[in-house]
């Protein structure tokens, strides 16, 4: 799928250019993706190690094991062909965590995590698993609670509710999570995106079966010697956890007191005696508390990990070294997959395929009362997050913060995903180059999210 989507991307990029003679914005287009491709990725490098190493120390103290097992019913559910005691359930759940509140500089490290460990169970390298795409679904409509950015723009423009859009962006959301994870799962068994059996040695392999990973680094062996689910943690030999002593124990409820306190000064200052913030004067305690919540999770994450695993006799320096190890092999797999797709859509972009399209298309969603002026953010956003931010401050600067039509645009900004970069990234990491179903469940989410936001602000505003 991903194949014919890049070429056309190119071959129409290079046809709309010559016919628009904008050949030279073709070109331009093309080494500015490029670059920013490259520039992308070795940002990615420093937070990737980061998180890589959290999750080590979190994963070698076995708190990744009981987070899984805490909600391994839904987790099954979804993920059906992983193991539920499998590191990859972990990660998963805290890439998800990190998407609801909206910390998309711990979400991204943490889906690469997770796409390296579901990487340990496919027995097709180079082509998505079902449990891939799902999961790519899922981060392409990830509830999130708080759309941050857009708040932020329409604070900025001056309007009077910017927090209006919380309610919205979250219904909006929920729709397109909802479309795409029953999307992969419909798509999933059709049979252009169905996987065959893989004959082995000794005979066939039913699709999904699990073949054993290469350790912590993600390296995969062959696929000719499967393994059962009971025998895929036998790999590396892990140092017996020790089991923490009354002041282990206390320490961790003193943590877990400290931060139960910040966030209750955050929500409610008046208990404190604090000085009345402007800002969080004019909003709900449920908002407020999703932003303390926002604020308050990665310092706590950043300590409550060392201190657990501390407490369970885990080397934490050493551990966290070993773990962040691994960032720049994975950045340097991302870097090629990352240039090919952001070079087609700046390609794309530059020869006015997108206002082309959004010419094609007004006729027809015109009678369908859907707003001529969110057509270039609707189409752009699975293609391009930095452009669909420029795109939706254009919108609030022309209509105003408080217009309905930028309400509409800020609720599809924070509802949606960049599907292409997302699916260039996470597949990229682990050389998948097969991406199957995930990309039309993808869009099918964002186009719900889109559907759903114009709808649900209609009837709110």
């Amino acid at each position: 799928m991903l194949n014919y989507i890049w070429l056309a991307l190119v071959v129409l990029a290079v046809a709309i250019g010559g016919w628009n003679d904008r050949l030279n914005e073709v070109t331009a287009g093309a080494f500015d993706g490029a670059g920013t491709a490259v520039t992308i990725a070795l940002g990615l490098i420093g937070v990737m190690a980061l998180w890589l190493g959290v999750m080590r120390l979190a994963e070698r103290a076995g708190l990744v094991q009981r987070i899984a097992a805490g909600l391994r019913p839904i987790m099954r559910r979804l993920f059906p062909d992983v193991p539920p005691e499998h590191p990859a359930m972990g990660s998963m759940l805290m890439n998800m965590a990190a998407n609801m509140l909206g910390l998309g500089n711990a979400a991204t490290p943490l889906g690469l995590r997770a796409m390296r460990d579901l990487e340990t169970l496919n027995p097709r390298p180079g082509v998505a698993s079902n449990a891939m795409c799902t999961f790519l679904a899922i981060n392409t409509a990830s509830v999130q609670l708080i759309p941050a950015t857009a708040i932020a723009l329409l604070a900025a423009a001056g309007s009077m509710r910017p927090t209006a859009i919380v309610g919205t962006a979250l219904l909006a959301t929920l729709c397109a999570a909802t479309v795409a994870i029953t999307s992969a799962k419909i798509l999933e068994k059709l049979p252009f995106f169905r996987l065959r059996e893989t004959r082995v040695q000794g005979g066939e392999v039913p699709a999904g079966r699990a073949r054993q990973p290469g350790g912590s680094a993600g390296v995969s062996p062959s696929p000719q010697a499967p393994v059962a689910a009971s025998d895929i943690f036998k790999m590396e030999e892990l140092a017996p956890i020790a089991r923490p002593g009354t002041w282990a124990s206390a320490v961790l409820v003193l943590l877990g007191f400290f931060f139960i306190a910040l966030f209750a000064r955050m929500v409610f200052p008046g208990l404190f005696n604090l000085p009345a913030n402007p800002n969080a004067a004019t909003q709900s305690a449920f908002v407020r508390s999703v932003n303390a919540l926002s604020i308050l999770a990665i310092p706590f994450l950043l300590s409550f990990f060392p201190v657990y695993a501390a407490t369970r006799g885990i080397k934490v320096f050493e551990e966290f070294v070993e773990g962040a190890k691994e960032s720049f092999g994975v950045i340097l797999k991302i870097i090629p997959f990352l240039v090919t797709m952001l070079v087609a859509i700046s390609m794309f972009k530059g020869a006015g395929g997108i206002d082309l399209l959004a010419r094609v298309l007004t006729p027809v969603l015109a009678p369908l009362h859907f707003p001529t002026d969110l057509l270039p953010l609707a189409l752009m956003r699975p293609l391009s997050g930095s452009a669909t931010l420029a795109i939706l401050a254009d919108i609030i600067h022309r209509l105003g913060p408080d217009n309905i039509v930028s309400l509409m645009a800020a609720t599809i900004y924070g509802s949606t995903e960049t599907t292409f970069y997302v699916a260039a990234v996470y597949f990229g990491s682990v050389g998948v180059k097969q991406t199957r179903h995930a990309i039309p469940a993808g869009l099918l989410g964002d186009l719900a999210g889109v559907i759903a936001s114009v709808i649900v602000c209609r009837a709110v505003f």
